[in-house]
C-alpha cells in the first residue's frame, strides 16, 4: 500500500514535470504522459507488469465521463452555436463517414476483414476533446471564422458517436445480429441517452440555483454526482451514457448558476488529473515488444487517416456550408485522436468478440503518431494555412473565460468620523481609475449617483482595476501578542524602511492603517516588503 501510494505521488509529480517540458520543447503533454507510462512499463526502464485490461477499462470509463461532462461544461454554447450545426454534423456523420472509410481501407487494402476493419474505423473515428482542448488553451491558437468553437464541440459530441459504432459491431462480430436489433439498440441509445440527459440537467440546475449548499465545495461535489449520474441512468437502461453526460455538461454550464467559474476550475483540474492518469496507464499498458507486427498496418491506417479519411469527410460536410478551404484543411488536420481510441480498444480487447488483430496496439500507435506529429505541427499548421487571428481570443470559447474588464472591488465601512460622512458622491475626490460602485444601506443597495448622500453606517464597495502586472506582490502576516516589541504603539512610531502595513485584522474587523492608530494584543498586521 505504502509503495502503491509513493508510485502514485511521484507518477503525479513527473507528470507535472512533463507538461512543463512539453510546453518548452512543443510537443503536447498528452504525448508526454504516455511516454512516461511507457518509461514505467513492461518494456521501459521499471520494468513493471501491468496488463490488467479490465481495471483499466473500468477506470477509463470514469475518467471518460467527467472529461466528456466537462466538455460540454467547458464550452461556451453563446460562441459555439454559431457554428453548432456544422460542428454536430462532423461529430455525427463525420464520425461514421471516417470510421467507414477506414474500414474500407483495412478490408480492401489490408485485407483484414471487413467487420474487424469496420471496428477499427470505429475505435478510430471520433477526435479527443482532451487533446484538442488541451492543445487550443497551451497554444493559445486564436483561429478565424470560429474554428476553435467547431474543433471544440465537435470533439467534446463526437464521443458518443464512435461508441455506438463500437458497441454495435462487437455485437456483430459476437453474433449474428438482425437489422431490427441494430436499429432497436441505435434508437435505445440515441433516445435514453438525450432523454436523461435533458432530466439531469433540469433536476440539477433546480437544485443548484434554489439549494444553499451549507458548506464551500459542496456544489462541486454535488456536480461530481450529477456527472456519474447522467452517465449511469441512460446506460442501465440501454442508452448512451456520454451523450447524457455531454447534454447535462452544456447545459448546466451555459446557464447562470452560483460559483460556475470555480466550478470550471475545479473540473479543469480534476479531469486534467484524470488525462494524467488514463494517458499514464495507457502507457503502462503497451507493450512496445508486442508492436512488430502491427506497427506497418498501423502507420499506413494512420497515414490514410490522416490525409484522406478525415479530410474526404471533413469536406464533404463543410463543403456545402461553404467553409473556406483552408478552414477545412485547418479542421482536418486538427482532428487529433487520443484517449478515447485507445479506451475503447480496450473495449475491444476486454469484449467476448474475437479479433485476429491486436486493436489495442493499432490504435495504440496511431494515437502516438496523432498526438505526436498533427499535434505538434498544428500551431505551424495554422500559421502556414493564414488561420491566426490576433484580433480574436480562443479563451473566449471557453466558460471560464471573463469578457469584461478585469475588476478589483474594495470595501470600506462609514461611520461618523469617516471624511465621507454626509457628503455627496459628487463632492468626493477619487482617483481617476476608482468609482463607488454600490452602497449597502440597512440591508438595502444603492445604485450611487452624483447627488447620493452617503449616511453613517453605510458600506461603501469601490471598483479599480486590477493588479495584473507580472511583478509578485507577495503579502505576510504578523500576529502580535502582548510581549511584542510593537504593541500598544501608534503606526508612526514604527520603523517600517522597506516595508508597509496593508491593513490590521483585529477579531471580525479590518482596520486600514495610519499613523495614529495603536496596535493592539491579538492584532494581525499584513505587510508588504519591498
Amino acid at each position: 500500500m505504502t509503495f502503491t501510494l509513493l508510485l502514485v505521488a511521484f507518477v503525479i509529480i513527473a507528470c507535472i514535470l512533463c507538461n512543463k517540458l512539453s510546453t518548452k520543447v512543443g510537443i503536447p503533454m498528452l504525448f508526454a504522459f504516455i511516454l512516461l507510462g511507457m518509461f514505467f512499463g513492461s518494456d521501459g526502464l521499471f520494468h513493471i507488469e501491468f496488463e490488467n485490461f479490465k481495471f483499466v477499462e473500468q477506470f477509463c470509463t470514469i475518467a471518460l465521463i467527467f472529461i466528456i461532462f466537462y466538455g460540454g461544461f467547458g464550452t461556451n454554447w453563446k460562441e459555439a452555436q454559431k457554428i453548432a450545426k456544422r460542428s454536430l454534423f462532423l461529430s455525427s456523420i463525420g464520425v461514421i463517414l471516417t470510421a467507414f472509410f477506414v474500414g474500407f481501407f483495412c478490408h480492401f487494402i489490408l485485407k483484414i476483414q471487413l467487420y474487424e476493419g469496420l471496428l477499427i474505423g470505429a475505435v478510430l473515428g471520433s477526435t479527443d476533446a482532451a487533446s484538442v482542448f488541451s492543445l487550443l488553451r497551451s497554444k493559445k491558437l486564436n483561429l478565424k471564422d470560429g474554428t476553435a468553437s467547431m474543433l471544440e464541440l465537435e470533439s467534446g459530441s463526437n464521443d458518443p458517436w464512435a461508441y455506438m459504432m463500437t458497441i454495435l459491431l462487437l455485437d456483430m462480430i459476437s453474433h449474428p445480429v438482425k437489422i431490427t436489433s441494430i436499429l432497436s439498440t441505435l434508437f435505445s441509445q440515441v433516445f435514453f441517452g438525450a432523454l436523461f440527459g435533458i432530466l439531469v440537467s433540469f433536476i440539477a440546475l433546480f437544485v443548484l440555483t434554489r439549494f444553499q449548499f451549507d458548506n464551500e465545495g459542496f456544489d462541486s461535489i454535488f456536480l461530481v454526482a450529477i456527472a456519474l449520474l447522467s452517465y449511469a441512468l441512460p446506460t442501465y437502461l440501454g442508452g448512451n451514457g456520454y451523450l447524457s453526460a455531454y447534454i447535462v455538461g452544456i447545459v448546466l454550464g451555459n446557464q447562470k448558476i452560483p460559483n460556475k467559474k470555480a466550478l470550471v476550475h475545479f473540473f479543469d483540474g480534476a479531469t486534467g488529473l484524470m488525462q494524467m492518469f488514463i494517458f499514464f496507464l495507457l502507457g503502462l499498458l503497451a507493450f512496445p515488444s508486442q508492436m512488430k507486427t502491427i506497427i506497418g498496418p498501423a502507420i499506413l491506417i494512420f497515414l490514410f487517416l490522416s490525409f484522406i479519411a478525415r479530410p474526404a469527410a471533413v469536406f464533404l460536410i463543410l463543403s456545402p456550408f461553404r467553409a473556406k478551404i483552408s478552414q477545412q484543411l485547418m479542421v482536418s488536420w486538427a482532428g487529433l485522436r487520443g484517449a478515447t481510441s485507445i479506451v475503447f480498444a480496450i473495449m475491444v480487447r476486454v469484449s467476448s468478440a474475437y479479433t485476429k488483430y491486436d486493436v489495442f496496439h493499432i490504435a495504440f500507435c496511431i494515437v502516438l503518431l496523432s498526438i505526436g506529429i498533427q499535434g505538434t505541427l498544428l500551431p505551424w499548421v495554422a500559421k502556414k494555412l493564414q488561420m491566426i487571428d490576433d484580433s480574436e481570443n480562443v479563451m473566449k470559447t471557453f466558460n471560464d473565460y471573463s469578457n469584461e474588464t478585469k475588476v478589483s472591488f474594495l470595501r470600506t465601512q462609514v461611520t461618523n468620523q469617516h471624511p465621507w460622512a454626509n457628503q455627496e458622491i459628487k463632492t468626493i475626490l477619487l482617483p481617476p481609475d476608482v468609482r463607488i460602485a454600490v452602497i449597502f444601506r440597512k440591508g438595502n443597495k444603492i445604485i450611487p449617483k452624483g447627488n447620493t448622500c452617503i449616511e453613517d453606517g453605510d458600506e461603501i464597495i469601490l471598483s479599480t482595476t486590477k493588479y495584473t502586472e507580472e511583478q509578485s506582490v507577495e503579502l505576510y502576516e504578523l500576529p502580535i501578542d502582548k510581549g511584542h516589541e510593537w504593541c500598544n504603539k501608534k503606526i508612526s512610531e514604527l520603523s517600517l524602511p522597506h516595508s508597509v502595513i496593508v491593513f490590521v485584522k483585529r477579531k471580525d474587523e479590518v482596520v486600514l492603517p495610519s499613523g495614529e492608530v495603536i496596535i493592539k494584543a491579538d492584532d494581525t498586521l499584513v505587510i508588504l516588503d519591498d
